[in-house]
């Protein structure tokens, strides 16, 4: 391809509301334009490296035996009611239609519905499953808050598969097969990445991993280990129950703590850690009114973990201040464990505290010195706190750090919730109608591009990976429209490149300098220049230079194609 030919649309000035790398580097490096607020036009720069990352997963989802298919982004409301997610997600995250006969529409921000419309329609017999249908397909969903370019739009294309059993070890195959699918599509771009155990969210199901694409400016925290394999989403990571006290239990003391209402200020007050006190958190409950969860004071609560517990209401509701002073009989921040006549539920390392400070459930008084069994009960014990760097990995094997991880893949087992739902059933061996297990693999097309950048980049501009690069080589003539010699020269390395299928860019745009063309080549990460001159043809060479390393030398101009296509191709499969 010739730059004369072809939209190069850079730009020197980052855009002001571009917050991460990715972002502003698609924008000044000519890859993707605003057209609304998480809506982006592609420009054919970017389109390549769209459509490379598009080509690796079709490849490894064809490889692992799915079957593609298209799926409309326009779906009925009726078959979202039928599946009970249209009132669910009436939280401005679904954007709802309605056509000229007053019919409802939504624009999809996911297809379970519509592929398990298909199931029910198309598959008929257990002999047809196990079966797995993929898409790659564009999305809709109304964040109230799009930013980061890519990495949160709102209008995002998106690889999604669902597959459909008999049984659950059939589902865990497959599983387990989307796994090896993602682990290798991330491997072949070359990114640093980590499968995470994770929570299901609003998709719902029971096994749930994700995949990270490590980075500082990843939205996620992962927790994982030291010294082994175990990697978790934050919110879901466990968090070991640490061993019971065994210090010898001092005498209850009640101290006026006036103005404390705060773990920090009790503690400042009394002069002792934040970690020698329980802070009492009221919610909402099931069968009780009010639950009180009962966690360390230098923890934080995990509202996940706790919604999950059969005593507390889903989603977790925090009580009112009136609630807790008609029931308990003191405000916020004097509350503690001791006589309570709501559940009290405590967090593992809370309960394995002793002589601990909480509150006396009088205002502006705090216990000092009490003991679980002598002082106050639990009624059940939990895992409801986030873990922080340094607890025990949950394996038994090393302590967990923290590092920042971009979301670029999630793989759930739904088990029968759309398909019950939605009546997706087959007839078994004896005739019977069974109710399709399910599983769902989504992977984020468009956020794959932005994360790469956030991997591959520096002050100058991307550094993509051969695999996945707009251009793999760019040749920059110097000053070609004085010389002949060096236009000529440009041109036949240009065409014998292209003769042995290298994907080359030939800038010989003029009125550029060849400071612009050299920024320029760097700002859009192409993996390999060549620069052609006057002085290099004296001795038959040209000027290398590779955007990875920052290494350059001069190459002989014979035989440089066969040399690049050995390069390329070594990239290409490592």
């Amino acid at each position: 391809m010739k730059a004369s030919r072809y939209t190069i649309a850079t730009l020197k000035e980052t855009p002001a509301d571009a917050e991460v790398a990715s972002h502003q580097l698609l924008i000044r490096g000519g890859f993707i334009r605003k057209l609304a607020s998480g809506i982006y036009n592609w420009l054919p720069m970017g389109l390549r490296v769209l459509h490379k990352v598009e080509r690796i997963i079709r490849e490894e989802m064809d490889a692992s035996g799915a079957l593609e298919i298209s799926m409309p982004v326009v779906q009925p409301g009726e078959l979202w009611v039928e599946s009970g997610r249209w009132a669910e997600y009436d939280d401005g995250l679904l954007l709802k239609l309605k056509d000229r006969h007053e019919r409802d529409f939504c624009l999809g921000p996911t297809h379970e519905e519509v592929v398990t419309d298909i199931a029910r329609t198309e598959l008929k017999s257990h002999r047809q499953l196990p079966i797995n249908f993929y898409q790659i397909q564009t999305k809709f969903r109304d964040e109230t808050r799009p930013r980061f370019g890519l990495l949160r739009a709102r209008e995002f294309i998106m690889k999604d598969a669902y597959s459909f059993h008999m049984n659950l070890k059939s589902l865990d195959e497959t599983y387990m097969a989307m796994h090896r699918v993602y682990s290798n599509v991330l491997n072949r771009m070359q990114l640093e990445f980590r499968p995470v155990d994770a929570d299901t969210g609003a998709i719902g199901g029971s096994d749930s991993m994700e995949f990270h694409v490590l980075a500082d400016s990843g939205e996620d925290t992962i927790a994982f280990s030291t010294e082994s394999e175990y990697a978790a989403n934050i919110e879901k990571a466990e968090a070991v129950a640490p061993a019971k006290s065994e210090a010898q239990h001092l005498d209850l003391e009640k101290v006026a703590t006036p103005g404390a209402k705060t773990i920090d200020s009790v503690s400042e007050h009394l002069g002792v850690a934040t970690a020698t006190t329980v802070k009492t958190l009221i919610v909402k409950g099931t069968e009780s009114p009010l639950v009180a969860l009962i966690i360390r004071g230098d923890h934080q609560l995990n509202p996940l973990k706790a919604e999950k517990m059969p005593e507390v209401a889903s989603p977790l509701q925090m009580a009112e201040d009136t609630e807790i002073v008609n029931i308990i009989g003191c405000a916020p921040g004097s509350i503690g464990p001791s006589g309570l006549s709501i559940p009290v539920l405590a967090d593992r390392s809370a309960y394995a505290m002793s002589n601990f400070v909480c509150g006396a459930n009088i205002d502006e008084f705090h216990f000092v010195n009490v003991n679980w069994g002598r002082d106050a009960n639990a009624d059940a014990v939990y895992d409801l706190r986030d873990v922080i760097e340094g607890d025990p990995s949950p394996d038994g094997k090393g302590t967990l750090v923290f590092k920042k991880g971009i979301e670029v893949g999630h793989i759930f087992q739904l088990g029968e919730k759309y398909s019950k739902a939605m009546n997706a059933t087959v007839l078994d061996e004896n005739g019977k109608a069974i109710v399709m297990s399910m599983g769902c693999y989504g992977m984020g097309v468009t956020r794959l591009v932005a994360a790469i950048i956030e991997q591959y980049h520096d002050d100058k501009g991307m550094k993509w990976p051969t695999i996945i690069a707009p251009f793999q080589i760019i040749i920059i003539p110097i000053n070609a429209h004085k010389s002949p010699q060096v236009a000529e020269a440009a041109d036949d390395i240009y065409k014998s490149m292209r003769g042995l299928g290298i994907e080359v860019l030939l800038d010989d745009r003029e009125g550029h300098r060849p400071g612009a063309k050299f920024a320029d080549a760097e700002l859009m990460g192409i993996p390999h220049r060549i620069v052609v001159g006057e002085r290099g043809l004296k001795t038959d060479t040209v000027e290398y230079a590779n955007r990875q390393t920052g290494e350059s030398s001069d190459l002989p101009i014979e035989g440089l194609e066969t040399h690049f296509r050995q390069i390329i191709d070594r990239e290409l499969n490592s």
